[in-house]
């Protein structure tokens, strides 16, 4: 069978092409994949981190790819139709997570031979910073698909509100990331980071933008006592000011541990081993790629009650679900984590929910759908 496969890859970086790269790996073992991607992801302009580009010191995975498509000439979404079509797929398989990919990957399947079949994997579909581009862009972008693949109820409740006739969608869980190899001992961990490992150490991990509720955490840290320390890791998608001045009143500020920057891979595995919990403050969300990051690690999660996260934490097996979006309950639930001392408990229900969550099964799953279209 031919797939095409249409998303982020090498040479752009980031979450979005680390899952398309982990996802192409597992097709190519029964299928023939051919991966095409940007020429232009996003404008400069609209781009709010350091580089969408790969850098000297990140390890990816480079997956061969045709660059064909820019996000904002029309005359490159015919292009890569073409380009596609000449291949002469069996399905053609794309990501969307943000309306302003709408027009151009929604021209590109527009575009696409009846043969071909189109299903996307949807990470959002209603984004978390609203615009005006949203319902237009969106559902344009819908209505060219055979079939959707949800990675949270959430994210599937929103397709059936905005796309009432998307009655072809499965809802498969984001499967663990397995590429960052082995992580190094929690002492080790703490020397190199230079943390205290004596203290309980609270990691808060990846992009920094205002729906994840970096703010709630650190007021919610602010209640605890000296026995407590926070990692901050991740590059700040705008001004980072506002955290800073949060950090700089805060009562143990010496035990807040700032990494305002894009995390390589090679360093993702030093911060998981050096914390006894990820927690996600989230306002909203639909899925989180940094729960299967955690999840790899073995690192419990406590999550607040928003979008589909609660669908993956399994609260009192997996982690713990906070039920209020507020600095107050967050803190509570910290604490209720490291007084009860179940994270040996946990550790033990994560290692039995990976099993479930490989790669190959999702590749698998996604093929058995394009069967039933």
């Amino acid at each position: 069978m031919k797939i095409a496969f249409l998303s982020t890859f090498y040479p752009f970086r980031g979450g979005i092409a680390q899952f398309n790269a982990s996802l192409y790996r597992a097709l190519e073992q029964e299928h023939d994949v051919r991966a095409f991607t940007f020429t232009r992801q996003y404008p400069e302009l609209l781009f709010p981190g350091e580089t969408q580009m790969v850098t000297e010191s990140d390890t990816v995975d480079k997956i061969s790819s045709t660059q064909v498509l820019d996000t904002i000439n029309p005359l490159s979404y015919f292009k890569t139709a073409t380009a596609i079509n000449a291949w002469e797929p069996d399905l053609l398989v794309m990501k969307y997570w943000m309306s302003f990919f709408g027009p151009s990957l929604g021209t590109v399947a527009k575009r696409m031979k009846p043969r071909t079949k189109v299903i996307t994997v949807l990470d959002n579909v209603i984004p978390h910073e609203k615009r005006i581009i949203d319902r237009p862009f969106t559902s344009y972008f819908l209505n060219q698909n055979d079939g959707f693949v949800a990675m949270s109820d959430a994210v599937r409740d929103d397709l059936l509100s905005l796309n009432p006739r998307s009655k072809k969608v499965i809802r498969l869980e984001h499967p663990v990331y397995d590429h960052f190899g082995s992580k190094p001992t929690r002492d080790e961990a703490h020397e190199q980071l230079k943390l205290d490992k004596d203290k309980k150490t609270i990691l808060f991990f990846g992009f920094i933008r205002k729906y994840k509720g970096l703010d709630l955490l650190i007021e919610a840290f602010d209640g605890l006592d000296e026995s407590y320390q926070l990692v901050i890791a991740g590059e700040c998608y705008g001004s980072f000011d506002e955290y800073a001045a949060r950090i700089e009143r805060a009562q143990f500020k010496k035990n807040i541990h700032t990494f305002n920057t894009y995390i390589t891979d090679e360093q993702v595995p030093l911060f998981f081993a050096a914390a006894d919990t990820c927690v996600l403050p989230y306002r909203s969300a639909t899925q989180s790629g940094i729960t299967s990051i955690a999840l790899h690690f073995e690192v419990p999660i406590i999550a607040t009650d928003t979008g589909g996260l609660k669908e993956i934490v399994k609260h009192d097996e997996t982690g713990l679900i906070v039920n209020e979006v507020k600095p107050e309950a967050i803190r509570d639930m910290i604490q209720t984590f490291f007084k009860t001392g179940r994270r040996a408990a946990f550790v033990e229900g994560i290692k039995a929910l990976k099993d479930e969550m490989s790669w190959e099964n999702f590749g698998k799953k996604i093929i058995a759908f394009y069967r039933q279209l």
